[in-house]
């Protein structure tokens, strides 16, 4: 079944839902819509994943965001904690931190930016099959080093939100 989604005003940082439509249109037509993203952290690392071969947009790459698509009548703090859940199996707090927007030739939407800390005490990191196709910490520096190497296959809107993440002096996690 092809899940609805809240259209956004585009270039409206308030989040402000003009509309719904299907999944499958919102990605056909590239419509306005809004994304979570959160890097969970543990001991100074960031969990880096590999996104399958079969994700409708950046298959195949790294990323370090967990996150996804607002569904249509879910609040965009709710979305980013289901992520969190679904891709990693993370139930961990997660704090927003910056909203920007998004906009390429595969995607164009609101980005709610959030942090959270992984704890061992909430269980071991369990990956979305459909979605992850495998995971592992990286230790920050190494991560940065990385992103500065164009050849290193990372999704495009998970680059420019470590960007502005980095702008924004955020990183490695402060749970103040």
């Amino acid at each position: 079944m092809d899940e609805l989604v809240d259209l956004y005003a585009e270039g409206d940082l308030d989040g402000r839902v003009i509309g719904t439509a299907p999944r499958s249109v919102v990605r056909r037509d590239n419509l306005p819509h809004a994304a979570t993203q959160t890097v969970l952290w543990h001991n100074g690392s960031v969990y880096v994943h590999r996104r399958t071969e079969t994700k409708d947009v950046y298959p195949g790459l790294h990323d370090v965001w967990a996150g996804g698509v607002v569904t249509a009548g879910e609040g965009i703090d709710a979305s980013a904690r289901r992520e969190l859940l679904e891709e990693l199996g993370v139930a961990s707090a997660v704090r927003p931190l910056f909203r920007y927007w998004y906009a390429d030739n595969r995607a164009n939407y609101l980005a709610a930016v959030y942090e959270a800390e992984y704890s061992p005490a909430d269980g071991a990191i369990r990956l979305q099959p459909e979605e992850v196709a495998e995971g592992w910490w990286m230790p920050w520096p190494d991560l940065v080093a990385r992103l500065d190497d164009p050849s290193f296959g990372f999704t495009p809107d998970g680059r420019e939100a470590l960007r502005r993440y980095r702008a924004a002096g955020c990183g490695p996690f402060d749970p103040s």
